[in-house]
């Protein structure tokens, strides 16, 4: 069932499925195969009957949950329009497939989590990070709006004021302090990270399954009524944000490896 996907390693323990994201030469990067694979992978999750449980995390060859979108891919393809739409659908199927699916998906935040690497953990139904990894939406740090869900996730788990502060500054957030302000579930020291992560899970599998799966389905109601609306703006916004001479800025700053310099340019 799942050997169709290349840049996702499925393992199966019983009931529970574990998905970890695979692209190590980049950090765990989302690339055009991951992100085309994530939103095919929350459907193919939801028809599996054999599994209760998800556990999502990053490939450890990678170092990392996952570090956002792949900049240079992003920047290559969405330079046409009939690929920049396709990445905006496939982006809103990725957080709308994960809400959608039936059985509760952990994430296990085994490094760093960042952009879209933060969104995909932070819509997951609970978050167990190491304590020492960091997560941030820097969206902003490349001159565009944080479109790919964190204005859905983030002022749901630690209200508006303080979403803002992180999503306006691309401040990245200590997995201790990231539990501590309710972004994430738990914060456990690295080599606990797994052991604690499955106790959940094997908790949850071996729960009784309706109720588990419709307790996720009435909470996730509300979510899928906010993202609804939310994304299909966030993502509009972010699109105008890439033709904008901050942006540009932060592009050109990429390849010369340099700090960008916003707001000189008209």
């Amino acid at each position: 069932m799942y050997g169709e996907f290349r840049a996702l390693k499925t393992t199966r323990d019983g009931a529970i499925l574990t998905v970890a994201i695979s692209n190590p030469q980049s950090r765990n990067a989302i690339n055009a195969t991951l992100h085309a694979e994530l939103p095919r992978l929350f459907t193919t999750v939801s028809r599996d009957q054999d599994t209760r449980v998800v556990v999502l995390t990053g490939d450890p060859a990678g170092g990392a949950f996952c570090a956002g979108g792949d900049f240079k891919w992003f920047e290559e393809t969405a330079r046409d329009s009939v690929s920049f739409n396709r990445i905006m659908q496939d982006g809103r199927d990725i957080v709308r497939n994960l809400l959608d699916i039936p059985q509760p998906v952990i994430a296990m935040i085994n490094g760093a989590a960042i952009g879209l690497g933060a969104t995909i953990a932070l819509h997951c139904d609970l978050s167990y990070i190491d304590e020492a990894a960091v997560i941030a939406d820097p969206h902003v740090g490349v001159g565009v709006v944080a479109g790919d869900g964190g204005a859905v996730i983030w002022p749901l788990l630690i209200g508006p004021n303080r979403a803002k502060e992180f999503l306006m500054t691309g401040d990245p957030i200590r997995g201790r302090d990231a539990a501590g302000m309710g972004l994430v579930n738990h914060a456990v020291p690295a080599e606990e990270l797994r052991e604690v992560t499955y106790a959940m899970a094997h908790r949850l599998a071996t729960g009784p399954r309706l109720a588990v799966e419709w307790t996720k389905r009435a909470v996730n109601l509300s979510i899928q009524r906010l993202a609804t609306g939310v994304l299909t703006a966030s993502m509009a916004l972010e699109g105008l944000t890439f033709r904008t001479a901050d942006h540009d800025e932060a592009v050109r700053a990429f390849h010369a490896k340099e700090k960008p310099r916003f707001g000189r340019a008209p």
